[in-house]
């Protein structure tokens, strides 16, 4: 692999954490960062002897931390041509006139504006070094629509959507940018966080399921980043076989006038 420093974002647990074992692997240096410290030690500590780690423990939300941390790391991490948007989350399932506004912001917050602020921090240092890839990990959510999923699948629209439009902007330079955007995937905390810690309800979405793992994503990614310099990936759907898209809904007993 021609990159040498990839930030993940997300990377204490699930798919994150995956992308960090497979790109350790592949000997590039790691800038990891999640807010749970203790995730991030461990990680560290399990992967450090195939590459250099560098650990970020911040909410990403936080524009003056991650700008700050970002700007303290060694210098062997300074010229970072790899940034994989991982972080996201789903609040609640409820129907939009039901649903609380601060589930809403949240998502806003982590899913569209931090992922756009890290974006816009690193990449002009892609551009003047001319290499470089950005991995924005969307959903089928923001091309599929489901009850519930209101904001949450906004906002992978808008990764979605956001990817191309960089794309856009970045012709006539070398650096790519890539949109991941899995179905269903279990052995995560996504449903836990979901349903904010209720682990029966969680663990109801996938029964009877075969979902995929968060290797199955981080395999994606490594292929995405290993193309030959002059392909780009605009955008890759994955879903489980047990998953198809969505027929559009219908109400047999909706309250019309």
């Amino acid at each position: 692999m021609n990159y040498k420093v990839a930030v993940v974002t997300g990377a204490s647990s699930g798919i994150g954490r995956a992308i960090a074992e497979s790109l350790a692997k592949q000997n590039v240096r790691l800038i990891l960062m999640a807010r749970r410290l203790d995730k991030l030690e461990q990680l560290k500590s399990d992967l450090q002897s195939l590459t250099e780690i560098h650990i970020i423990a911040c909410d990403i939300t936080r524009h003056q931390e991650v700008s700050d941390e970002l700007n303290k790391v060694p210098d062997t991490f300074s010229k970072i041509d790899v940034l994989i948007n991982c972080a996201g989350l789903a609040l609640g399932l409820d129907v939009a006139h039901k649903a609380d506004w601060k589930d809403w912001e949240t998502m806003v917050n982590v899913n569209c504006t931090a992922l756009s602020y890290l974006t816009h921090l690193l990449l002009p240092g892609m551009v003047e070094r001319n290499i470089g890839h950005i991995v924005n990990i969307g959903s089928t959510a923001g091309t599929y629509p489901y009850k519930g999923a209101n904001v949450y699948g906004a906002t992978k629209a808008f990764v979605e959507h956001f990817t191309i439009n960089l794309k856009s902007d970045l012709l006539g330079t070398s650096v790519r940018v890539t949109s991941i955007e899995p179905g269903m995937v279990g052995d995560s905390e996504f449903s836990l966080v979901r349903f904010k810690g209720d682990e029966d309800k969680a663990k109801e979405v996938y029964e009877g399921l075969k979902p995929l793992c968060p290797e199955d994503v981080s395999e994606s990614v490594l292929w995405v980043l290993t193309q030959p310099a002059h392909v780009n990936i605009n955008r890759m759907e994955i879903m489980p076989v047990s998953q198809g898209p969505s027929l559009v809904a219908y109400s047999r007993t909706g309250k019309l006038k």
